[in-house]
């Protein structure tokens, strides 16, 4: 059974297993592999994508459930020039292993367009996402710096 969506602004039809996790559909037949797995169960965040604006942990999610919906990964941020997000990354020199960088920056994104001036408190609800380097100061700091850049233009 064929399931489409868009994924970074393109129609994408799959014929997979309607309960194959979105991570692996993009990951294996799209050939995208910035998003990355982690823990398998929805609870690190290192497979985050934006499921219609909505930061979403996509290890377990089905791929049946996204049909029609409109998916963006991580190769969908800054592809021509770095977001103001991924600037602040660099400025505040967050990452470290890099591993979960790719999700850390989804829920980012998703947060600032919820709120763009966020606090600290929204910022310690919204992205909860695992560093096992423990970037969490340098993180909140990026995201004040991200804010005041998207605000700027």
């Amino acid at each position: 059974m064929a399931i489409s969506f868009n994924l970074n602004g393109n129609p994408v039809s799959v014929d997979v297993d309607p309960e194959m996790p979105l991570l692996w559909v993009v990951r294996e037949t799209q050939g995208l592999t910035g998003t990355k797995f982690g823990c398998g169960i929805a609870a690190c965040g290192a497979c985050t994508m934006h499921v219609d604006g909505v930061a979403t942990r996509t290890c377990v999610l089905p791929v049946e459930a996204v049909a029609g919906a409109t998916i963006k990964t991580i190769e969908s941020i800054g592809p021509d020039t770095p977001s103001a997000v991924q600037n602040a990354w660099l400025t505040h020199q967050v990452p470290q292993c890099g591993y979960c960088q790719s999700g850390m920056i989804m829920a980012v994104e998703a947060l600032l367009d919820e709120k763009p001036t966020p606090s600290d408190a929204d910022i310690d609800n919204a992205i909860t996402n695992i560093c096992r380097c423990g970037t969490y100061d340098r993180i909140r700091a990026a995201v004040h710096t991200a804010a005041q850049l998207r605000r700027e233009g």
